[in-house]
């Protein structure tokens, strides 16, 4: 009987073991027919419709004078969104992380909004709150400050959306790492800025990286909120996404895809750039063990 049992029981393990390459080559397919229908058919589909008509036409697109100031805004709210949002996220990374107080996992949660709301819903608080007929609205018309409808909400919407990405990057890898390091260098004599730059700073530099990466990747590309406060006008308020609805909604499709192009050459050099810091971090780690 125990033979039977054994003798069974490795015709079971033999069975599932040649199942074992049928199964991953499977899953493996599966994975690449989803990215295929979901991701690369459409980026060609972007870039085939945007080189439809020709070269010269897809130039001419990205070089219309509209075109160009969408272009120059979604740069300048980047620049601005980005280096403020990768400020906060180190230090409240750094607060989060090596010192303990009340409302701690408040703080946390806070910095959860933009991934929980809308952008859409986000969009619409700026509008209440600093709106003509907003909460701060008689304020900021009586001092003749305009934020909604103009370049100053645009930026404050970009801000509201991306600054979970670098805080929320750095706070794993802080809490791995403690503040053994840290507490050296201050024994040591060093000061607070010597200690961050010389000790904090190498270690969490790839993936701050990867946090700056990704929140350049959403501020450039970002539609819901900015469509709400920007007000659609052509050749001042209008960034690359909100340009692109409106080319196409005029049924200019050739034109819409020749600058739609633009954001998914962005996504390109960001998955491009987020594997080479992945593989930049793999490696360190690899080489700390």
């Amino acid at each position: 009987m125990e033979t039977s049992n054994l003798v069974e029981v490795t015709s079971t393990r033999a069975s599932s073991f040649k199942l074992a390459p049928i199964r991953k080559w499977l899953l493996i397919g599966v994975a690449l027919s989803f990215l295929g229908i979901f991701i690369f058919i459409p980026l060609l589909a972007v870039f085939s419709e945007a080189l439809k008509k020709g070269i010269g036409l897809y130039f001419a697109a990205i070089i219309e004078p509209d075109a160009l100031a969408a272009i120059k805004l979604t740069l300048l709210t980047a620049l601005i969104a980005v280096p403020v949002n990768t400020l906060f996220g180190v230090i409240a990374a750094w607060g989060i992380t090596k010192f303990n107080f009340k409302g701690k996992n408040i703080l946390i949660t806070l910095i959860d909004i933009p991934f929980a709301v809308s952008p859409v819903i986000a969009g619409l608080v700026f509008v209440l709150l600093f709106g003509t007929s907003g909460v701060l609205g008689p304020f900021l018309e009586a001092n003749n400050m305009k934020i909604i409808f103009a370049v100053p909400g645009i930026v404050i919407a970009t801000l509201f959306i991306t600054f979970p990405f670098v805080v929320r990057e750095l706070i794993p890898i802080m809490q791995e790492q403690g503040s053994e390091e840290e507490q050296a260098a201050l024994t040591l004599g060093a000061s607070g800025l010597q200690m961050f730059f010389r000790v904090t700073l190498p270690n969490i530099k790839w993936g701050l990286l990867y946090g700056i990466i990704l929140c350049n990747a959403r501020a450039m590309g970002e539609f819901g909120a900015v469509s709400v406060v920007s007000g659609h006008i052509r050749g001042l308020t209008n960034t690359v996404p909100l340009h692109v609805e409106i080319l196409y909604n005029e049924y200019n499709f050739s034109a819409a895809f020749a600058v739609a192009s633009l954001l998914a050459l962005l996504a390109i050099v960001t998955l491009v750039f987020k594997s080479i810091v992945e593989w930049k971090t793999k490696r360190n780690n690899h080489g700390e063990r």
